[in-house]
Formats: structure tokens, C-alpha cells, sequence
């Protein structure tokens, strides 16, 4: 079994991964690390999302309409328990001279020998912001 290192590595590799595609437009990268049963929180929906094909729905409405020209990834944690990992971390997009700042958890679950995210939760911790 890989140590506590590994799996935080691996993991962290997977979001930054989708993160990549995500702001190029593409939630695929997100769909593909996805468990069929995922649960998924968004600041700008009403409810929870359950299951993958709720997901996808949601995301190829926003296929291509995403653009972010680059994001950072602050304060990863990633605390292992047995065949379940949790994901803590701040993220600072920003498109053009906008800013947004997110709070996200995600809970992965090793399955098959790969992780998978079961569940997702974001959230806004600033609205909107210029800079510069």
C-alpha cells in the first residue's frame, strides 16, 4: 500500500490535472476522476448534484465556456483514511483583471487501485474582484 506522501501526491496531481483542462474550457478532466456515484456542491446551483450523469449534464452546458487564464492552488491538504482520502484547499482564479477565490473539500475514494472523487464541495469565500 502506497504511504500517506504518495497518495497526497498522487491526488494532488489528479486536481491540478483537471484543473488545467477545466480552465481551458474542458470539465472532462473532472468527469474522468469521477466515481458513478459522486455527489457534487456548487455555490451557483440550488441542490446537490447526485451521480455522474447528473454531473455531466451539468458540466457539457458549460463545455468551452470557461476560460481562465491561470489559477493557483494554495494550501493543499490531503488527509488519508484507509481507502478514502480527503482533498482541503484554496484556489485563486483569475480571468483577465478578475479574481475569484474558492474553498473546495473533495472526498476520493481508491477504487479498482485508481482514486475517485465521491464527493465535491466548492464554495466562494470572496465575490468577484478587480485587480490591478
Amino acid at each position: 500500500m502506497s504511504n500517506e506522501k504518495d497518495v497526497a501526491a498522487t491526488i494532488i496531481a489528479l486536481e491540478r490535472a483537471a484543473l488545467d483542462r477545466w480552465g481551458k474550457g474542458d470539465p472532462s478532466g473532472y468527469l474522468e476522476i469521477s466515481a458513478p456515484g459522486v455527489v457534487y456542491f456548487d455555490p451557483f446551483l440550488e441542490r446537490r448534484l447526485d451521480g455522474l450523469e447528473a454531473l455531466t449534464r451539468y458540466y457539457e452546458a458549460l463545455r468551452g465556456k470557461i476560460r481562465i487564464d491561470r489559477d493557483e492552488l494554495i494550501n493543499p491538504k490531503v488527509q488519508v483514511c484507509g481507502e478514502a482520502a480527503v482533498l482541503t484547499f484554496n484556489l485563486v482564479s483569475h480571468i483577465g483583471k478578475t479574481q475569484m477565490r474558492w474553498n473546495c473539500t473533495e472526498v476520493f475514494h481508491r477504487q479498482n487501485g485508481s482514486w475517485r472523487i465521491i464527493q465535491t464541495h466548492w464554495s466562494i469565500t470572496q465575490h468577484l474582484k478587480a485587480c490591478g
